[in-house]
């Protein structure tokens, strides 16, 4: 028997987002309200009362997915048993604090400064995504090694679910393209820009040193990494592919087989929504999924 404990990305944010940890935990409320002196403002208030217009700016979403993923694991406290963990995108660094890889304080910094060096290189460079339903991986890897300009699979979501990610006309050139070829749907997305792509790289530069000057520590279980969906205990490792992660693609596909195949007999999501639950049953549907639910603490 093993379990996994997987956390979302972006995309997972909602109004009101965390309200129910902060007024039934103290621990919770203790957390948040050490988030807001960490950040320098009080993104609580932006949670709790926020429109989804402003939780959808970089600077808030990231730290406030990661806030509502940690926060919940560790009211779990003693129920919180992973034998595997892995998150989606920016849910890695969810999954690296509460598989205690990483201290709270330190993935906090960690996920408010990835937040704004993903903004300054989406302002520097107008791009965007596309989810493309209905195709094989590799029709999609091709159609786009085709395009001129910058485009690529960016997160590998599910069989027949890719999204992809680059500059605005190669991707609206490969969105056309992909439908020619047999896609049910190639849908732009609502995203500030090209994110999991090389237009990423000024990002990816910047985040490096703040990686670098980060404690990682062995986890308390077994890691998938989105950038090589290998399971790692290892804190060098785990340091090298979050580097590596802005540019690369999120192989959450992978990930989900990986695990399958190493024995995973239960899925536990931490955190907003139930993304990752629908993934993992695209891929096996009688495995049992459930959302991780407040403990009193």
């Amino acid at each position: 028997m093993k379990k996994a404990y997987v956390f979302p990305g972006q995309g997972a944010q909602f109004p009101g987002m965390a309200k129910d940890l902060y007024d039934s935990s103290d621990l919770a409320k203790q957390m948040l309200e050490s988030a807001n002196d960490i950040l320098g403002f009080r993104i609580t208030d932006i949670m709790f009362n926020g429109t989804e217009e402003e939780l959808r700016q970089t600077r808030v979403t990231q730290p406030a997915i990661f806030l509502h993923s940690v926060v919940l694991a560790a009211t779990l406290g003693g129920d919180f048993k992973p034998d595997m963990v892995a998150g989606h995108s920016l849910g890695e660094f969810s999954a690296l604090v509460s598989a205690r890889a990483m201290r709270f304080e330190d993935g906090l910094r960690l996920v408010a400064s990835r937040a704004e060096a993903m903004q300054r290189a989406c302002e520097a460079n107008p791009s965007t995504m596309a989810a493309i339903l209905g195709l094989d991986d590799e029709v999609v890897e091709l159609v786009c090694s085709n395009i001129d300009g910058v485009v690529v699979a960016a997160n590998y979501n599910c069989p027949g679910q890719l999204v992809i990610s680059g500059a605005n006309e190669a991707v609206a050139e490969a969105c056309e393209a992909l439908t020619a070829a047999g896609a049910k749907r190639a849908l732009m997305l609502q995203v500030g820009g090209a994110f999991h792509s090389p237009l990423m790289e000024p990002a990816r530069e910047e985040l490096e040193g703040a990686i670098a000057n980060t404690t990682f520590m062995i986890p308390s279980c077994m890691v998938y990494q989105n950038v090589d969906a290998l399971p790692t205990n290892d804190p060098e490792t785990i340091r090298k592919n979050l580097v590596l992660q802005l540019t690369a693609p999120v192989k959450w596909t992978q990930i989900m087989q990986q695990m399958i195949a190493d024995g995973l007999t239960e899925v536990v999501e931490v955190g907003p929504g139930k993304v990752l639950q629908g993934l993992f049953k695209k891929v096996d549907r009688q495995l049992p999924v459930s959302s991780a639910e407040i403990q009193m603490i």
